[in-house]
């Protein structure tokens, strides 16, 4: 009898084992896992509806910034080019306003990895976080757009971009790029944090698509341009205008309110807050490049415009427009730099076939050669108390970074690097020098469009360093000064290819 009891439950007990070795696989389309990372206080969840393309995401978490995140994931490993958009769909009204939906690329699952992703806020706040250590702080381009309904990630080489649209129109770039590189492969796929631990939130990602993307390997790309100001205390970046023109060199006016660049010969006025540009009226003058600035008391306006000769002139008008008055009577001539009390002009010019350092009273007059050094010296800009005038050159072989005395004395080098660093321009409390660095792979005397570039910044009392951004730039980027009067951010334009 015995024997006949112990059978059946050998049965059973065999049963269950095969039933644990065989579990049921969820649905997950297109991708290939799901799981929580970090240390969320409530289990998260994932459901696919092949039926139309949605994938319903449940997930909690305190957030996912600073160094470590809290989220659901839905993920699959890829490698090379991609694509990944989605319409987001939050549900109910949620708990916290910075509960979000991410689209993501991630190096690896631990909580402190790596990443890029598009997120939209449950306020309708929409940026681009990254993570570009491991460990490292999470820091973020926000657009200026609310709430979009069909968002892109994109990668291509070591650049990222978001891309919005409504849900019946064609998906198009909002944001400059963000230069970060991954080791392949990498995780892709769609996160959810409702930044409160003890909280589940729900949100919907429909018509979810991850397209490979083919490089563009046209010589003559077509790039997009952002106008962003950037906060050197958190290094986040905050578009103020995008557009599929190409914008140059932004000035910030004294009072803080507006932002100046060119684009297409002219110039153009925009609130830093964003908006509609508004051209500035310059009669004649229809070719002026990227080498503009603002008086120090905000009145007057000096450009670099070759309308007349084809070669570049200095010339001023009122900051509202007007005819431009002719300051250099030569050729050419590129301004850089005004003296704080108003009354010189710094520029780079070209005479007798080498490019040096000159200044000229801003009511005219003669011009004085302040360096004569072989090769190029360029980018002149005054430092806040009129002691020094900062300048690159590449008398040493590469562009670097150096200053002098206003009437060409005590030339010394500032930077020591294998880069070529370009464009310096000192903070208005006279406590920080911000630059453009382009790789090696650009010569030394040449600071082209479409490049990868660094802006940087230098503690002037201690000439410690740091990289501000990585980014897709170069011309244009940062050419002429562009603080914000209270020397807490920089104003600057970056690029993003079609």
């Amino acid at each position: 009898m015995k024997y006949k009891l112990i059978y059946p439950a050998l049965i059973m007990v065999a049963v269950l084992v095969a039933s644990w070795e065989t579990p049921t696989i969820p649905d997950l389309g297109i991708f290939e896992g799901n799981g929580d990372i970090g240390n969320v206080g409530l289990q998260g969840s994932a459901e696919f509806n092949p039926s139309d393309n949605t994938y319903t995401i449940s997930g909690s978490g305190t957030n996912m910034w600073f160094n470590t995140d809290e989220f659901h994931f839905v993920w699959k490993k890829m490698s090379g080019d991609v694509s990944l958009s989605a319409l987001i769909e939050m549900v109910g009204e949620g708990v916290d306003p910075h509960r979000k939906g991410c689209l993501m690329i991630r190096q690896s699952l631990d909580p402190d990895a790596p990443y890029v992703d598009v997120a939209v806020h449950g306020d309708g706040l929409t940026s681009m976080q990254f993570r570009d250590a491991k460990g490292g702080l999470t820091k973020e381009v926000k657009t200026n757009l609310v709430a979009p309904e069909k968002v892109k990630l994109r990668k291509v080489g070591n650049h990222f971009s978001i891309s919005t649209a409504s849900e019946d129109e064609e998906l198009s770039i909002v944001a400059g790029s963000l230069r970060l590189a991954f080791t392949e492969p990498f995780f892709i796929g769609l996160g959810v944090s409702s930044h409160n631990n003890e909280v589940i939130e729900t949100i919907k990602f429909k018509d979810v698509e991850i397209e490979n993307i083919m490089k563009n390997t046209d010589s003559n790309i077509e790039v997009e341009s952002s106008l962003e100001i950037l906060d050197i205390s958190t290094l986040n970046r905050n578009v103020v205008f995008h557009t599929k023109d190409h914008i140059e060199a932004p000035n910030w006016t004294p009072d803080g309110k507006t932002l100046i660049y060119n684009s297409q010969g002219l110039l153009y006025t925009i609130p830093v807050e964003g908006g509609t540009p508004n051209m500035i009226p310059t009669d004649f003058a229809n070719k002026i490049n990227n080498d503009h600035g603002i008086s120090p008391d905000g009145t007057q306006m000096v450009i670099s415009d070759q309308t007349e000769t084809g070669q570049s002139m200095i010339y001023s008008f009122p900051i509202e427009g007007g005819v431009p008055k002719k300051i250099t009577p030569l050729a050419p001539s590129y301004w850089h730099g005004w003296s704080p009390d108003g009354k010189t002009l710094a520029y780079c010019a070209e005479r007798n076939g080498n490019y040096d350092i000159y200044t000229i009273p801003f009511e005219g007059g003669e011009e004085t050669r302040l360096t004569d050094a072989e090769g190029l010296d360029d980018g002149p800009d005054y430092s806040p108390d009129g002691e020094y005038i900062y300048f690159n050159s590449t008398r040493t072989g590469t562009m670097q970074i150096w200053r002098m005395k206003p009437d060409g004395s005590e030339q010394e080098q500032i930077t020591t690097d294998d880069y070529n660093d370009w464009f310096a321009h000192p903070s208005p409390d006279g406590k920080w020098l911000v630059y453009v660095t382009f790789n090696t792979d650009v010569p030394a005397g040449l600071h082209p469009p479409n490049k990868d570039v660094m802006l940087r910044l230098m503690d002037l009392e201690t000439k410690e360093v740091t990289v501000l951004a990585n980014l897709f730039g170069g011309q244009g980027t940062i050419n002429v000064p562009s603080w914000s009067p209270d020397s807490k951010n920089i104003a600057f334009v970056s690029y993003t290819i079609r």
